[in-house]
Parts: C-alpha cells; structure tokens; sequence
C-alpha cells in the first residue's frame, strides 16, 4: 500500500461521540459515525490512546498495552470497529506509546518488587544525570526505597523502557503484533525517536540534555528491526514516527522507503512561530516568514532526499489553527480552506484532525475553571507566579491550551452538541454556530472532499515532487508540484488583505484545478484565496 494518496484523520476518543451518558466518548460512538467519515473519503483513522490507564497523560501513560480500557468499550466493540471500518475502506491506526510505560503498569510493579529481570526494563542508576523532564524537573524519580533512580522523560509516572535490553524490545514487538493479528493496520509510534539511548547516560547541561537521548543512530537500528519483526511483514502497513526536536537529515532516514523503518515522520516546528522567544506560554502574533521558510525547508529537502512528511495544522495537543494563522472573526470559511489546500496539495500525507472539516475554532471559555488539561493549569498559575495579572495570565491560556483541541466533536446545536446526554467531560464550544447536522454539505467539508479526491486521482498531487515559489512574497506562501513533466503552482494567500502577484511564465497558459473562490482576478489574490493552477 503506498501511503502518497491516503488521508488519515484523527480522532481524540474521549471527545467524538459519547453513546452511554457518562460524558465520555467511546468505541460504539465512532462505529456510528464510520458513514461520516466515509463519505468525506477518508482512508484511515488514527486514535489517540483507548488501553488502560491512570491518565496522568491523557492516556500516554499506559498501565497495559494488550487491553481496552472499559472508559472506551470492550475488545469486542474494538474489534466491531475494525470489521465495520473494513466494510467502508476505513482502517485504524494506533498510537503506540513505547519509550515509557506507566509505573502502575506490571513491568514496573515487578521491578519495584525486586524482580532483577524486569528492573533491566528500565533505566535505573545509583546517579542520576542532569537532563530536564519534558514536564519540568529532574528527569530522574527515587527508585522506591532503594536508593536508586529511574529514569521518566516525561511525567514522573512515566517509566522510559529500556530498548537496549532485547527481552524489552520483544516484548514491544510482540505488543505490535498483538494489533496486527485484531485487523489493525497503521501504527503511530510515539516520541519514538527518544528510544535509542547510549549504554551509560551521561550529564550533559546544553539543551536540557537533549542531545543525549535524541535521534541517536541506534534508533535507526531499533526501527528498522521493528519493522522487520512485526509491521515490515503487512503489505498495508502504514507507519507513522512523532519526533520530538527532531532534523530533517533524520526524518529523511526514518522515512526512506529503502531502509525499512517508518512510512512517514511527523515534526512540529511549524506550530511554534507563534512562541515569543520560544516560550510556549506567550502571546505572540504568528511568524509567517518563519513558517514559510519551515514548509520550504522541510518541503525540498525531504523531496530531494526521497523521505516523507506527515502533513498536519491540527492535533490533539495543538489549540486549532484556524485561531492561530488566520483571522476567523471575519474570514473562517476561506481561512479554513485555505489552510486545507496548504497541506492537501503538498508533498507528504495529510492528517485531518477531527472537526477540522466543518472549521471548528477554539472555544471562547470565560473562567480557568472551565479547562481541564493539567498542563493549562499549572502554565497559568506559573504566569501568576511570575506577576502576570489574572487577566493577562487567562488570556495566555485562552489562546495556547491544549483543551482548545479536545472540546467535544460539535455534531449538532442541541444542549451538547450531540456529543452526550450527560453531562461531557470537557465543556463543548459555539456549536451553535457550528456543527456537523448544518456545516456537512457547507463550502468547508465539501472543499476538503475535493481535495482528499483530487490526491486519490491524481499522481501529480500524490507522487510529484516539490519546489518552494514566491519566496520573497510577504504574505504569499506558494510551492511547485512536478511530475512526469506536469506541473501545479499552488499559492496561497496568508492575509485578510487583497494580494497582488505576478503568475509565472510558466503557467501563463493554465488551467485551475483547485480554487476557493468561484473566481479568479488576474494576478492578484483575495483574502485568503489558495489557487492551484495545472499546467499540463
């Protein structure tokens, strides 16, 4: 199966569709919506973690990989997915989560207890090194009563495995073929790039010590013997690495299909041109020339070096980027379209995340008490730590939470949305304004059905390489496809301003394969307008 003409969409279980009143959504709700999502032509469905857990982080942190966690169904709901998702040309991807476990996970637990064969799961040491927590803090935890550390990455009930030891890598291997043989087909391997970590851990004060556990050339190794043993034997696999901090000199490696690791990469330097400084928690107009030097960088280079990008705006850690990148006040529908054709028309495989394809924005919650994720929580009681009022410091919030993301999918304009008659876990956003029931045949979905239809048709979209364009444009962000002697200049406009620009030469004699617009001014664009034109 090759992964170039597929579109993946995402779906955060616990806020799709909620079947049994408690609030949180389940299995049997996205059985339920399979119709949906067919009909807007996807391919594959990635789901954030359903295995049991103490959610520390947001299912991240996993007590066991082999089961369904009763939150989501059962293992035969699961596999009813599965069974009606065939039927419909939908298969699943799931998120692995495999450079740590959960401390209330067996492993661990044995370990803890004195179990010298699972203590050599972990990574535990009479001194621990200087490396940060991706959550803050020293990455290193007392190692029960004795006197001895382990290491967590990232929440301090996050266990980082140990893949130097074979009997650990086998048993993850074996974890991956235990969803091959349930009818699972795709794979999103979380922070994998973390995994390959030296014999001895050494301190190292540049960077948090980053560089010491990140994209080490063992990874290489461990992917490519994953593959080999488990994903690497279906014909339909398609794969997926997050690289944290990641390059793209590795990216090329991860995803060329010669070395048998992964089908595709994703990185998310293109959602941090709205840091000040690099600080997340910060408000910050977005940097569109660094954003459009990422997508040139990242888009030529993986072209010339035969890898592949995951191609997305939008996920479940991300606030939407529609509030991030384009003024929705006054321009949501060409916005969001906009920002589809942006991704939809390049070089890599496209992520949908849902709502995205009815144009979801942000909710326009009103207190700190109506967000949930732990991590908004804790920013926002940080900034009032460091003198920022109440008012400055929710504002911060407001625009960067991760819960931004993960309100309920907005099905319809009743009480919930549709998405629960209990009472939903998370407050539900302005489905009044939009939803599902009245935005389904509206110009949004329907532009991104075009668009999912045009990579499946044609090789120039799915296949072509790609040329960055107008570099030196202020507002324009534009890009060459070529293939087999066809070419299609894609340009988009990033303004709510009228822009003007000169076509090239090139494509003078044209026509226009994808448009916005129902028209097109000569040489110049409209607020948000993203036009392709083919030159065959």
């Amino acid at each position: 199966m090759t992964v170039k003409n597929k579109i993946i969409y995402q779906i955060y279980p616990k806020s799709y569709l909620d079947t049994t009143g408690n609030g949180i959504g389940d299995i049997r709700g996205i059985i339920s919506k399979l119709d949906y999502l067919a009909d807007l032509g996807i391919d594959m469905i990635w789901l954030n973690p359903i295995y049991p857990s103490p959610q520390r982080d947001n299912g991240y942190d996993i007590s066991d990989y082999v089961a369904i966690d009763p939150m989501f169904g059962t293992m035969d709901e699961f596999e009813l997915m599965i069974a009606e998702g065939k039927k419909r040309g939908i298969s699943f991807m799931l998120d692995m989560v495999l450079n740590h476990v959960s401390t209330e996970h067996v492993w661990f637990q044995k370990a803890l207890a004195g179990d010298k064969y699972y203590q050599d799961f972990f990574f535990i040491q009479e001194t621990p090194t200087d490396w940060v927590s991706k959550f803050g803090g020293s990455a290193w935890a007392p190692f029960g009563d004795t006197g001895k550390y382990y290491l967590h990455l990232f929440d301090v009930t996050q266990a980082d495995l140990n893949w130097r030891n074979e009997n650990v890598r086998q048993a993850l291997f074996d974890v991956v073929n235990f969803w091959r043989e349930k009818g699972v087909h795709g794979f999103r391997f979380d922070v994998i790039n973390l995994i390959g970590k030296d014999a001895i851990l050494k301190s190292n004060p540049e960077n948090e010590g980053k560089a010491e556990y990140t994209d080490k050339p063992l990874t290489h190794e461990y992917l490519q013997m994953m593959n080999q043993a488990s994903f690497g034997q279906d014909t339909d696999a398609i794969t997926v690495g997050e690289m944290s901090s990641t390059t793209i000199d590795n990216c090329i490696l991860y995803s060329q299909p010669n070395r048998h690791e992964l089908s595709m990469t994703f990185n998310f330097h293109h959602l941090k041109v709205d840091y000040a400084n690099g600080q997340k928690w910060t408000k910050s107009p977005f940097d569109f020339q660094a954003l459009k030097t990422l997508f040139h960088t990242w888009g030529e280079q993986m072209s010339d070096g035969n890898g592949w990008n995951a191609l997305f705006w939008n996920n479940h850690d991300q606030p939407r980027a529609i509030n991030r990148f384009v003024d929705f006040k006054n321009f949501r529908i060409k916005g969001a379209t906009m920002l589809a054709a942006s991704i939809h028309l390049s070089r890599g495989t496209p992520y949908i995340y849902m709502g995205e394809e009815i144009g979801m924005v942000d909710p326009d919650f009103q207190s700190i008490a109506d967000y949930v994720d732990i991590e908004s929580k804790n920013a926002y009681q940080a900034l009032l730590d460091k003198g920022y009022t109440a008012e400055a410091a929710f504002e911060i919030i407001q625009i960067k939470s991760r819960d931004n993301a993960r309100t309920p999918m907005q099905w319809d304009t009743t009480e919930n949305a549709g998405f629960s008659k209990g009472t939903p876990w998370l407050s539900v956003g302005n489905h009044k304004e939009i939803n599902v029931e009245q935005d389904k045949d509206g110009e949004i979905f329907q532009f991104y059905k075009k668009l999912i239809a045009l990579r499946k048709s044609d090789t120039l979209i799915s296949q072509g390489n790609y040329k960055a364009a107008y570099q030196d444009s202020e507002h324009i962000y534009a890009f060459i496809r070529e293939d087999e002697g066809r070419k299609l200049l894609v340009v988009n406009n990033f303004s709510n301003q009228v822009v003007d620009f000169n076509l090239m030469a090139d494509f003078k004699h044209h026509q226009i394969l994808v448009n916005n617009y129902t028209d097109y001014t000569e040489n110049s664009l409209q607020p948000y307008q993203s036009i392709a034109f083919l030159c065959d």
